[in-house]
C-alpha cells in the first residue's frame, strides 16, 4: 500500500478559488484591521459571529447557507470535507453583506481519517515525538479536508476511571499531562494556525472536568483553590502558555458556579491571570444548560449570564441569536461585552488565516479528491508506529512473550475481529472498514508459517440494556453487534479452539462505547460474559495471553492471578492490529508505562500516585491498628503510575547528586546509571519524581518533575542526568502564591512511582 507523504496532502491548498470579504490593509496590524471591521458590523452581524452551529439533522444545508447569507452564524462544527464547506464559506464570503469568512471545526483528538491510538494510550508511550508526530498527522489530514480548528487537546485531569472520559485525556499526572498539552498544541498548530496545513487549537474542557463526582459524567467539581492550583488547573495553563488559540469551557460547576458562567473563571484567572486572548468556546449546549444547573431561571438570564463571563461563541447556539439583541438593547448586556467576544472571534479567524484567504483549506473545486475515504490519505506507518510504543506489558509469566511465528495460536474474544472497537471514541472522519483487527494482523505476522484459529468465544456483554444504551450514544451505526447463539455454545467453541492451540490470544474488555462521553461505569470488572469465556479458556491449560482493549484502568485481580501475560493495549487506531502483533511476536520490544494508576477494586477509588502526606499513613510490611488502610485488602495500587514491563530488564544505580545543597536560584545535577540487564534491545522510560521534606502545607508523598525515554543495546549502560533547579521545588501555598521554600527535598528516580531510589539535598 502507498503511504502518502504528510505534506502530499496540503499540495494545492494554497490556491484560492476566490478571493472575497474584507481583507487587511498593506502594514495593518491585527487590531486596526478588526477595529475597522467591527466598526461596519451592526449589532445582529455581531451576534451572528458568537454563534457555532451543528451541522447535522435539524436545519438543512439550504437553511443554513440562508443563515450565513444573512451574517447570522461565526462557524460550524462537524461538516468535515471540502464539497460539504465550500458552499458555506462562498454564503459568507460572496453574499454576506460584509463578507466574513466562516471557520470550520471538528474533534479531531487522535487521528482524522488515519486514525491513532487514544490520548490515553497517547500518554502511555510517555515518548514527546510519537505524540506530536500523531497530532501533526491529524492537523495534516484535517485541514487538507478544510478544516480550521479541532477542539483539542482534551487535557483534563482523571483519577476515577468510573468517569468514561478518561479515555480521552492523558491520565492522572499534572506534569506528564502538561508536556503532553504543549507538544499536542504545538504540533497541531505547526508554525503558525495560519499555516495551510495547521489546525487551530482549541484546549478542553476548562476547568476541572475530569473531577466530577463520583466519576459520573457532567457531575459537580467542588474543589479546594490549593488542589485546584496545584493539581487540576496545569495543563489548561501549559497549552495556553504553548500558544492554543482557543478554549472549550467544561458543562461542569466549579465550587457552584457553572463554567459557563463563572466569570472568575473565564475573567479573573483565564484572561487577566493567564492573559490568555484567544476565542472561548461553550460546549455543546452549555449555555442553555444554566438554566438547569439552576443559576439561571430562563434563556434570557442564561445568555446574559454567559456573555458576562466571557463566552465567546455559542456551541449549538439559540440563546445568544434569540437573547442578545434584547439584552443590549435594554442595556443589561453592555455593548462592550458583545464587542469583546466579537473582537475575540474575528481574533481567531484572522490567526487562521481566513481573512488572508479564506480557502485557505478549503482550495478550489478542481482539487477536490475524488475519494475521501481512499486508502492513499492514510499514514498507516505512522500510525502503526504510535500504536506500537502505546502499549504496556503488566504481566508476564516465565517469558510466554514474545510468541514464537509458528504452530497454532488460539485467538478468542469479541474484540478480536472488531473493526469499530479498534478506533475508540471520537475517532474523527476515520472509517471503521480501514481499521485492521488483531485477527488480521496476527494473521499477516504469522503468513504461512503458522495457523490463527478463530473464535469470538463471547458478546462483548450480555446485558441487552447496556448494549441498548451504547447503540443509543452512536444512533448511526451499531455500535455494538451482537452473536446470537447462547453463551454455552460460544464458549464451547472457543475452548474446543484452545485445546487445538498452543498457545491462547484471548482480546477482551470494553467497547469502545464503553469508555466515551456519558459512558460513566459503577464496575471496572470486564464484563461477565468476557470474565467467563476466561475463566473457561483457562482450564484447558494453555498458556493464556490477554489481550486487553479498553478506554480506562479495569479491575484486573483475577486476569493478573491466571494469565501468563497480559498486555494492555488500550484502543490502538487504523493499524491496531498490526502493531498489537509486532508486540505480540517481538518485532517490537514494548516500552509503555501506565499514565495513570490501575486500582485494585473500585473502593479504592480514587487511587493516585501522588497524593498528599499523612499523619498516619499505612507502611507495607510495618502491619498496625489506626493507619489509613483498607482491612479487607491492600492500600496500594494493582499496577502503580509509571509501570510498564519489557521483554528485556533494565537496572538503575543509586543516585548520585552533583552537591549537597542547591542555593537560590540554582540548580544542581541528579544522576544515575540504567542499564539494560536482559538479552535483548529495549526501551524504557526514566523518571524523576521530588518529595518536599517538610513544608508551610502538607505536600504530596512525591511528584514527578522529569522523565527520559532511553533506548539501550542489550547489555549497554548509559549514565542518565537530570538538572534539578528551583522551579522544580515550587508549589502554590495557603496564600496560593507560587514558590519554594527552605529545606530538604528528596530526589526519587526509578522505573516506575514505586521502584525508585532516594537522595537528599537541601534548598537553602
Amino acid at each position: 500500500m502507498r503511504i502518502l507523504p504528510l505534506l502530499a496532502v496540503c499540495a494545492g491548498l494554497a490556491v484560492s478559488s476566490v478571493q472575497a470579504g474584507p481583507r487587511p490593509m498593506p502594514a495593518e496590524s491585527k487590531d486596526a484591521f478588526i477595529a475597522r471591521l467591527m466598526a461596519q458590523m451592526t449589532l445582529d452581524e455581531k451576534i451572528g459571529q458568537l454563534r457555532l452551529i451543528s451541522i447535522g439533522p435539524d436545519m438543512t444545508h439550504e437553511q443554513i447557507n440562508k443563515e450565513i447569507a444573512a451574517g447570522r452564524i461565526g462557524g460550524t462544527f462537524n461538516s468535515v470535507t471540502r464539497g460539504e464547506n465550500r458552499p458555506m464559506q462562498d454564503a459568507a464570503v460572496k453574499h454576506s453583506r460584509l463578507g466574513i469568512p466562516m471557520f470550520f471545526a471538528y474533534d479531531v483528538v487522535h487521528g482524522h481519517r488515519t486514525v491513532f491510538p487514544i490520548s490515553l494510550a497517547q500518554a502511555s508511550s510517555w515518548d514527546m515525538q510519537a505524540i506530536a508526530l500523531a497530532a501533526r498527522t491529524s492537523a495534516i489530514e484535517a485541514s487538507a479536508d478544510s478544516l480550521d480548528m479541532t477542539f483539542a487537546p482534551m487535557v483534563d485531569i482523571s483519577r476515577d476511571p468510573r468517569w468514561g472520559r478518561t479515555s480521552e485525556g492523558f491520565g492522572e499526572d499534572p506534569y506528564l499531562v502538561s508536556e503532553i498539552a504543549k507538544v499536542t498544541v504545538r504540533a497541531l498548530q505547526g508554525s503558525s494556525p495560519a499555516a495551510p496545513d495547521s489546525l487551530m487549537a482549541s484546549v478542553k474542557h476548562f476547568a476541572l472536568y475530569g473531577a466530577v463526582e463520583g466519576g459520573r459524567d457532567y457531575n459537580i467539581v467542588d474543589m479546594s483553590p490549593m488542589r485546584m492550583y496545584q493539581d487540576y488547573l496545569p495543563p489548561y495553563r501549559a497549552a495556553i502558555d504553548a500558544g492554543a488559540g482557543g478554549v472549550m469551557v467544561a458543562l461542569n460547576t466549579v465550587n457552584g458556579i457553572p463554567a459557563s458562567a463563572n466569570t472568575w473563571l473565564m475573567q479573573d484567572l483565564l484572561r487577566k491571570d493567564w492573559g490568555f486572548k484567544g476565542v472561548a468556546v461553550s460546549d455543546h449546549g452549555a449555555i442553555e444548560e444554566l438554566t438547569r444547573h439552576g443559576v439561571a431561571k430562563d434563556g434570557r438570564e442564561a445568555a446574559r449570564l454567559a456573555i458576562k463571563a466571557g463566552i465567546d461563541m455559542s456551541m449549538a447556539d439559540t440563546l445568544y441569536l434569540k437573547e442578545l439583541p434584547g439584552l443590549v438593547k435594554s442595556g443589561d448586556v453592555p455593548m462592550g461585552d458583545i464587542d469583546n467576544a466579537v473582537r475575540e472571534v474575528l481574533g481567531a479567524k484572522y490567526d487562521m488565516g481566513l481573512f488572508d484567504d479564506p480557502y485557505r483549506r478549503i482550495g478550489a473545486a478542481k482539487d477536490d479528491p475524488p475519494d475521501v475515504n481512499a486508502e492513499s490519505r492514510l499514514h498507516r506507518a505512522a500510525a502503526r508506529d504510535v500504536a506500537r510504543r502505546s502499549q504496556v506489558l503488566l504481566e508476564n509469566r516465565d517469558g510466554t512473550l514474545p510468541l514464537k511465528k509458528g504452530g497454532t495460536i488460539a485467538l478468542v474474544g469479541p474484540l478480536a475481529d472488531s473493526r469499530v472497537d479498534m478506533m475508540g471514541s471520537w475517532s474523527a472522519a476515520g472509517v471503521p472498514e480501514q481499521s485492521v483487527t488483531l485477527l488480521e494482523g496476527l494473521r499477516d505476522a504469522l503468513g504461512d508459517r503458522g495457523k490463527v484459529v478463530y473464535a469470538r468465544g463471547a458478546n462483548v456483554t450480555d446485558d441487552q440494556a447496556i448494549v441498548d444504551y451504547l447503540n443509543f450514544l452512536n444512533w448511526d451505526k451499531p455500535e455494538v453487534e451482537q452473536d446470537p447463539r447462547p453463551a454455552g455454545d460460544m464458549i464451547a467453541e472457543a475452548v474446543e479452539a484452545a485445546r487445538r492451540a498452543d498457545v491462547v490470544v484471548a482480546a477482551v474488555g470494553e467497547s469502545r462505547g464503553m469508555s466515551h462521553e456519558s459512558s460513566s461505569r459503577t464496575s471496572l470488572f470486564i464484563p461477565g460474559s468476557q470474565r467467563e469465556l476466561l475463566k473457561a479458556l483457562k482450564t484447558t491449560g494453555k498458556p493464556l495471553v490477554i489481550v486487553l482493549m479498553n478506554g480506562r484502568p479495569l479491575d484486573l485481580n483475577w486476569e493478573r492471578a491466571n494469565a501468563d501475560a497480559l498486555l494492555e493495549t488500550w484502543y490502538a487506531g487504523t493499524e491496531a492490529g498490526h502493531a498489537i502483533a509486532d508486540v505480540l511476536f517481538g518485532d517490537y520490544n514494548p516500552s509503555g508505562k501506565l499514565p495513570i494508576s490501575f486500582p485494585r477494586s473500585v473502593g479504592q477509588i480514587p487511587t493516585y500516585y501522588n497524593h498528599l502526606r499523612l499523619g498516619r499513613p499505612f507502611t507495607p510490611g510495618k502491619p498496625g491498628n489506626y493507619t489509613s488502610q483498607y482491612f479487607e485488602e491492600k492500600t496500594d495500587p494493582l499496577y502503580p503510575f509509571g509501570y510498564g514491563l519489557s521483554y528485556t530488564s533494565f537496572s538503575v544505580s543509586g543516585i548520585t547528586l552533583s552537591a549537597p545543597s542547591m542555593p537560590r536560584g540554582g540548580r544542581i545535577q541528579a544522576s544515575v546509571t540504567v542499564k539494560n540487564t536482559g538479552p535483548r534491545d529495549g526501551e524504557t522510560v526514566v523518571q524523576l519524581y521530588i518529595r518536599d521534606v517538610a513544608a508551610s502545607v502538607v505536600r504530596p508523598v512525591k511528584e514527578l518533575k522529569g522523565f527520559r525515554k532511553v533506548a539501550l543495546k542489550a547489555g549497554e549502560s548509559r549514565v542518565i542526568r537530570f538538572d534539578v533547579d528551583e522551579a522544580m521545588l515550587k508549589f502554590f501555598n495557603a496564600k496560593l502564591e507560587y514558590a519554594a521554600e527552605p529545606g530538604d527535598f528528596d530526589v526519587q528516580i526509578g522505573l516506575d512511582s514505586e521502584a525508585v531510589k532516594s537522595a537528599r539535598f537541601e534548598l537553602l
